[in-house]
């Protein structure tokens, strides 16, 4: 192979075909995180249950991406990733089916776990699948391709609940994805192409009952950090403590078998390390600002679930506008040097949201997620392709595995950095005298009245308190957004760090190298 290729080919009918496959099951898989979210209020109305109970419809969702990502690498080994991709989409389509049936909050957090297991597979599957298909010159833009649902999910999902719940009921955020599976599994059937698995590895049972468990628990204390508001309740710090050691376990032992569940020999290759750790500092940011964004506009502004989801759509245009060009150049031009000019976009548009207050201009926040979205399409989707184009066919599923993870415990740890954040300003917001909860009995603070008088306006009549102390309210709530937005905005900084080791030289892919699994379709 070239030291210096010719200029990468366009990605032909053949292999963008491929990519629907891939791209429905990601839509199907990310966009369902998010559509849930929204749900949560009506979820504590349907079964009586408090939001914390309900939040795990989220968290045992995620607890189970967490413990199937590890499998999947061995997994597309041993069984091909045609035959495990359609078992995958199975498995979610089933789970979402037995979600829209339960009666219970118990029943629900169960079949969204069935669920997670299958959405788990999804995308480290898809990665690999796209990957081997375009061939080693084409991989930014497939990845481009692939980014479309990575970055638009967080901004449709609230769309699509809001809208599904106010003009059907909550079934349907599960019921919709039915069709949707139907489809991606003919789709799949008919454009993948054939399986070539080389069972040959042995499975690394060891290795499971280490990390699979390690990451399920300690992203489990993780996640009941915002709940708890404090490392030192024993919910957290347990969990975090046994998970974290049992991780720590297998990164020592994973260096002894041969074919280890996840192959951190692969860190080895400088580019992917560099790449890892740049996406796991921006996944940390981009998820827990990704929280904020919509919380602002629903507890600030008061505005509907469905509005506030329809204000986050200029990221994604912007996002639309960028990814294409920056998958393209990609191919051509070092990351290294792009990378570091759309995190300054990034920059640049998270500092507006540090300066907010109660009447921020619609038009100054709009116009600054837009600018985040270029910056974000330009940044997520390279940063992988840098990260996969020194791999040989043979490590893209293992490779692509290692990125899932890491995404998935930042994006956890961002999301409770950012709620512990703004919780913990929110609770030292003063009480007001005399004034109590009544289905609680706690006293109520001036923000927390603020928040909801603003959701539910007629709440003003029961609590009859001067107008005054609800400004004062807000603004403390629009304040504690801002301070919170500030840890954002300093994490994104923090992100230039490790993007400025990221190659400024051309790297030549070695996906065609490896002899026992050569890219088997369409290299024309």
């Amino acid at each position: 192979m070239s030291s210096q290729p010719a200029a990468p080919a366009k990605l032909d009918a053949a292999v963008l075909k491929i990519a629907g496959v891939v791209v429905l099951g990601a839509i199907m898989s990310i966009l369902d995180v998010t559509v849930v979210s929204v749900a949560l209020p009506t979820f504590q109305t349907e079964f009586d249950a408090s939001y914390a109970r309900v939040a795990w419809t989220m968290t045992g969702y995620t607890l189970a991406l967490a413990t199937v990502i590890p499998l999947t690498g061995w997994a597309a080994d041993r069984f091909g990733t045609k035959r495990l991709y359609m078992a995958a989409l199975v498995l979610f389509t089933l789970g979402s089916g037995l979600c829209a049936t339960a009666d219970s909050i118990g029943q629900l957090i169960g079949f969204r776990v069935l669920q997670g297991l299958g959405g788990g597979m999804l995308m480290p599957l898809g990665m690999t699948i796209m990957t081997r298909a375009a061939g080693p010159e084409r991989i930014g833009r497939l990845m481009a391709v692939l980014g479309i649902p990575m970055l638009l999910g967080p901004i449709g999902g609230p769309i699509l609940g809001g809208w599904l719940i106010d003009v059907a009921s909550w079934h349907w955020i599960f019921l919709i994805n039915l069709p949707i599976g139907v489809v991606a599994l003919t789709y799949a059937q008919w454009a993948l192409p054939k399986d070539a698995p080389e069972p040959s590895e042995s499975f690394d049972f060891v290795g499971m009952l280490m990390l699979s468990p390690g990451l399920a628990l300690f992203l489990y204390g993780v996640s009941s950090l915002p709940e708890t508001g404090t490392f030192a309740d024993r919910k957290v710090w347990l969990p975090m403590l046994v998970g974290g050691l049992l991780v720590v376990a297998f990164v020592v032992y994973s260096f002894k078998p041969k074919h280890p569940l996840l192959d951190l020999r692969l860190l080895r290759d400088r580019n992917l390390t560099v790449a890892s750790v740049t996406m796991a500092v921006f996944m940390v940011a981009f998820m827990g600002a990704g929280l904020l964004f919509p919380s602002y506009f629903l507890q600030v502004r008061g505005e509907s679930t469905l509005d506030a989801g329809l204000l986050m759509a200029p990221q994604g245009i912007g996002a639309m506008v960028t990814m294409p060009i920056a998958g393209m150049l990609a191919d051509k031009i070092p990351v290294g040097r792009t990378v570091p000019f759309a995190l300054v976009l990034i920059a640049a548009g998270f500092f507006a949201f540090t300066q907010v207050d109660t009447d921020t201009s619609y038009w100054l926040l709009c116009g600054s997620l837009f600018v985040m979205g270029l910056g974000m399409g330009g940044t997520m989707m390279p940063i992988m392709t840098s990260a996969l184009k020194t791999l040989t066919n043979h490590e893209v599923a293992r490779g692509s595995t290692l990125l899932n993870i890491l995404q998935q415990i930042a994006g956890s740890v961002g999301s409770a950095i950012m709620s512990v954040i703004l919780t913990s300003k929110l609770n030292d917001a003063p009480v007001i005298p005399g004034v109590v909860d009544p289905n609680t009995g706690a006293p109520v603070t001036e923000a927390g009245l603020a928040i909801a008088v603003k959701q539910n306006p007629d709440l003003a009549q029961q609590f009859p308190v001067d107008p005054g102390l609800l400004q004062r309210g807000l603004e403390f709530v629009a304040d504690s957004f801002a301070t919170t937005f500030w840890v954002g905005f300093a994490l994104v900084l923090v992100t230039f760090v490790p993007a400025f080791f990221l190659p400024r030289r051309r790297q030549v892919s070695h996906l065609l190298d490896d002899e026992q699994a050569p890219a088997p379709v369409l290299i024309h």
